[in-house]
């Protein structure tokens, strides 16, 4: 006898059968609650009963629900949902990764559906499937279809099983379904495909399918394997296999910082331009003019944008810094944070000299601090490589167009690449005194241009925001013993022994009050674009002494000349070297190889006998050499009658050893040079007196690599590297 089929549930409340929807059945606690009563359901004892525990309540037996409902609990029973049918997270986890197209497809049976459902009660299922159909143009076994697919499943979990089946197969299953390619394949391709010489795809697939054909790997098409590459390597892995990591970079979102909790002159940043115009810059000492794109550094306010100082310059370079920074802080005060460029010029000893994240040049303990360091300002270095890290970078950019395209300068601009010249291109130089009334008037227009859009600015131009913040602030402000101490450059010297003068660039300082500081070690501290005003001199522990004006003007005085000097010196080797290289035309081992092959080619002769003496002529200068008759007769001669001939020879030995023995000058060493170097400075320091030549010499030699490289080494290796 066949057991009878009973539900896995005997008991049910109120709110269980409502979130059952079963048919027949109301899907609420209220409609549930009706059938109850109007059922008469717990007048009969033996299918209803008191619920037990907290709470209390009624439960129902499942056989006084109506015939469909049971039969509903019973098929669950005898035909359980398919093993395969995957459960409700799956079946939502699936559906989020489906084309919208097949999304909407589902929307669209669930809506049928609903449309069935909400005619059933009235006219029942089959009726309502029947005009359903008829009025959406379905079939009614289609609809019948669908709603076979959510039986058994809840309301509110139809929309991922309504998705059509052939996307229901797990994924395993679908790429089995698909023809594969040979690993070896696929890896040739991916590693010709990504290197940094970024070859087109289509090159790299005919190269992989010839090594398939000739190795008999299985491929497959061209437009199926790009697929697969896009599949299974990232577009990120791509770019940096194929770009670098620079590109990679470009592909992270940049770090949005908030100004709103700054202030004017809290923090500022600084960078160099270089504009695209060309102008005429004056040369030193009478020299033609020079056609250069200027480079200007420039310092902005963080908060508001605007640019507080600027100066203009040839080329990136300390000395354009200082006189930048000395601008700002003398017209605007010493700002707290200071944000700059990575470059040399930033991080000279002049700049930030004593700060403990530089990483620029040799640190010493006894650097004498720098402009920012001494002042006390937190000094930060931009990300190398990095424009975004830079705020200063979007005023620029701004400048590109705005200042550089300006109509007094049409001819003279240069385009911002190389394939982006005018056709005007290199017609006209603009004189340096035009260039900066039209930069001037840029700069300032940018501060005060209405409309800007930033955080702070809400419609008003920098120079407001700037002026509104400032007028609220506490700003440091320098004093005139601070701008003596840290708008100059500084050396440390040692005064002379005698007068107390200080020597610096072949120059003499000297006042009558030096006398007290004969013979010690002083900081002295200048005005690089104003060298013969004078230098400040201070005591070592930084203590001002006075002012020494110069007194002898030997060498170069200005920073200006001198790097003109040295880009000149640069330039002339930089053309002999050319000039050799150009007379050069084979190597050493090239030389060294056509030796060999003709050496190899050659069959070297049978080595001959030959007499390597030759008999020597003696007599005085212009005398007619004796014959051979004569010679024999004087050689024959009894020892006592060659007495003279014996004297003659004797006469010329001497002479040829006298030459030989002549001592001949040798090239003085480096070593030699340096340590000569060593006793004058030594000298000079306590006092002592050199010639003018010397001195000459000293200070040219100082100047030479030669000179660098020797102290370097005795740095390094200390009294012991000059033996």
């Amino acid at each position: 006898m066949t057991a009878r089929l009973t539900p896995e549930r005997e008991w049910w409340t109120a709110e269980e059968i409502a979130a059952a929807e079963l048919p027949d059945l109301p899907a609420t606690r209220q409609g549930v609650d009706a059938v109850i009563k109007r059922s008469a359901w717990r007048g009969n004892p033996a299918f209803a009963r008191r619920r037990e525990g907290r709470g209390g309540g009624w439960e129902y037996s499942w056989r006084l629900f109506p015939s469909r409902a049971q039969r509903r609990l019973l098929s669950d029973v005898s035909a359980p949902v398919a093993a395969d049918r995957p459960s409700r997270d799956e079946a939502w986890a699936w559906f989020e990764g489906l084309p919208q197209s097949v999304k909407d497809k589902a929307q669209a049976r669930l809506l049928v559906i609903q449309k069935v459902e909400a005619l059933e009660p009235a006219v029942g299922r089959h009726m309502a499937i029947v005009n359903v159909a008829r009025l959406d143009g379905i079939a009614t076994r289609t609809i019948w279809n669908w709603m076979g697919m959510i039986e058994g499943v809840r309301s509110d979990d139809r929309l991922p099983y309504l998705a059509p089946r052939h996307r229901a197969a797990p994924v395993e299953q679908r790429r089995a379904a698909v023809k594969d390619c040979d690993p070896e394949f696929f890896d040739q391709i991916k590693a010709d495909y990504l290197r940094n010489e970024a070859p087109p795809f289509t090159d790299c697939y005919r190269r992989a399918l010839r090594v398939a054909k000739a190795k008999g790997w299985g491929t497959l098409p061209e437009r199926t394997m790009r697929r697969r590459l896009d599949a299974a390597v990232s577009t990120a892995v791509q770019v940096l296999a194929r770009q670098g990591v620079d590109a990679l970079k470009r592909m992270y979102p940049v770090q949005v910082r908030d100004k709103t909790c700054l202030g004017a002159m809290e923090a500022v940043n600084a960078d160099f331009h270089k504009f695209d115009v060309f102008v005429k810059w004056p040369a030193p000492k009478g020299e033609p003019e020079q056609i250069i794109r200027p480079q200007m550094v420039a310092f902005q306010d963080i908060y508001s944008g605007r640019i507080l100082a600027w100066r203009l310059d040839v080329t990136p370079n300390s000395t354009a810094v200082l006189l930048c920074a000395g601008d700002m802080i003398s017209e605007w005060g010493i700002p707290e944070h200071v944000l700059l460029d990575n470059g040399r010029e930033f991080a000279a000893k002049a700049i930030t000299g004593g700060a403990s994240t530089r990483y620029r040049f040799k640190v010493r303990e006894e650097d004498i601090p720098g402009l920012f360091t001494a002042l006390d300002c937190k000094i930060h270095w931009a990300t190398p490589y990095s424009g975004q890290s830079k705020p200063i970078e979007r005023a620029f950019r701004d400048m590109c167009s705005s200042i550089a395209k300006d109509p007094r300068l049409a001819g003279a601009y240069t385009g911002n690449r190389p394939d982006a010249k005018p056709e005007n291109y290199g017609s006209k130089a603009i004189p340096l005194e035009d260039f900066l009334t039209v930069l001037a008037e840029g700069i300032e227009e940018h501060n005060t241009r209405q409309g800007r859009r930033s955080e702070v600015a809400f419609g008003r131009s920098f120079a407001e925001v700037f002026a509104e913040s400032y007028a609220t602030r506490p700003i440091k402000k320098a004093t005139e013993a601070q701008k003596r101490w840290w708008l100059l450059a500084a050396d440390r010297v040692r005064a002379d022994a005698n007068t107390g003068a200080v020597w610096l660039q072949g120059n003499e300082f000297w006042a009558d009050w030096m006398h007290r500081i004969v013979g010690e070690r002083v900081i002295i501290r200048f005005d690089p674009a104003a060298f013969w005003d004078g230098v400040h001199v201070y005591s070592e522990g930084n203590a001002y002494l006075g002012h020494a004006p110069v007194r002898q003007k030997v060498g170069f005085f200005d920073m200006d000349e001198a790097r003109a000097h040295s880009r000149a010196r640069g330039a002339w080797i930089k053309a002999e070297r050319a000039a050799l290289e150009a007379q050069r035309r084979l190597t050493a081992t090239e030389v060294g190889r056509s030796l060999d092959d003709l050496a190899a080619a050659a069959e070297a002769p049978a080595p001959t006998t030959e007499a390597k003496v030759v008999r020597p002529t003696f007599g005085k200068r212009g005398q007619t050499p004796l014959p051979e008759a004569a010679f024999a007769a004087r050689r024959d001669q009894p020892v006592e009658d060659r007495a003279g001939i014996v004297a003659e020879q004797a006469v010329i030995v001497a002479d040829l050893t006298a030459r030989l023995n002549r001592a001949k000058p040798t090239e003085e060493a480096p070593r030699d040079r340096y340590l000569r170097a060593l006793d004058l400075e030594a000298r000079m320091e306590r006092g002592q007196a050199v010639t003018p030549e010397q001195q000459r010499w000293l200070n040219v030699y100082q100047h030479t690599a030669e000179y660098q490289a020797e102290a370097q080494m005795k740095r390094d290796f200390g009294d012991a590297y000059l033996g």
